[in-house]
């Protein structure tokens, strides 16, 4: 272990730890929103990282280069939103607000990053930072959008599965922490990632476009 390790740790840790801060307070957020303020009562409606903040999740695998992480659940009673959604709609629009902040976050991250370019502003720190911060949360809203129960994407699909699937979505969904484990696990252990491809797809079908129209730009 040096010096270069430990900042290369605390410099991925940076954008994950401020990328599931905003992803846990998008879901209490909602709730609130929906008439629900079991979170807000239990302080959980800020965006302060150290309210959310999980030991293990968030600071140690990450450190120890684990290549996922996760902060402490936001609590959602579905029982007190408001009489004017129904529970498992509202539980749904509550799960989507978490990955749909990713998204939020992973735009803004490119953004910033592209009015740099066009004002022809140049430190490699930050763009090294914007661009982690990119790809994070690129990978947190695809994973969390992955119907695989407690991801928020098994409540999405909770709610959209047809009445008479239910039963073999109940079965199913009652494997889900096996299911995610084996997600998480197997995949490093044939040598594989599965989040390639989507961040392949987001950087090149997205971010190069943007970023070199800006660069363009500043050119001109």
């Amino acid at each position: 272990m040096n010096d270069t390790w430990l900042l290369e740790r605390v410099r991925d840790l940076i954008p994950l730890v401020l990328s599931l801060t905003v992803h846990e307070w998008a879901h209490a957020y909602s709730a609130y929103k929906l008439g629900d303020d079991t979170a807000q009562r239990m302080g959980r409606l800020t965006l302060n990282p150290i309210a959310h903040i999980d030991p293990i999740g968030t600071l140690l695998l990450p450190m120890m280069g684990v290549p996922f992480g996760w902060a402490r659940p936001v609590p959602v009673n579905p029982l007190r939103f408001s009489r004017k959604i129904d529970q498992r709609t509202g539980m749904m629009l509550t799960a989507a607000a978490g990955p749909l902040s990713n998204l939020v976050l992973a735009a803004l991250s490119i953004l910033v990053y592209g009015v740099l370019l066009r004002m022809s502003v140049q430190n490699d720190a930050v763009a090294e930072l914007l661009m982690n911060a990119f790809g994070i949360n690129v990978v947190l809203a695809v994973f969390n959008l992955l119907p695989i129960p407690p991801l928020d994407g098994s409540r999405i699909a909770d709610w959209a599965v047809p009445q008479g699937l239910r039963p073999q979505w109940e079965r199913v969904a009652q494997y889900g922490p096996l299911l995610l484990l084996a997600l998480i696990f197997l995949p490093r252990i044939a040598g594989v990632s599965l989040f390639t491809w989507p961040l392949r797809l987001a950087w090149r079908g997205v971010a190069v476009p943007f970023l070199s129209a800006m660069a363009a730009a500043a050119g001109t």
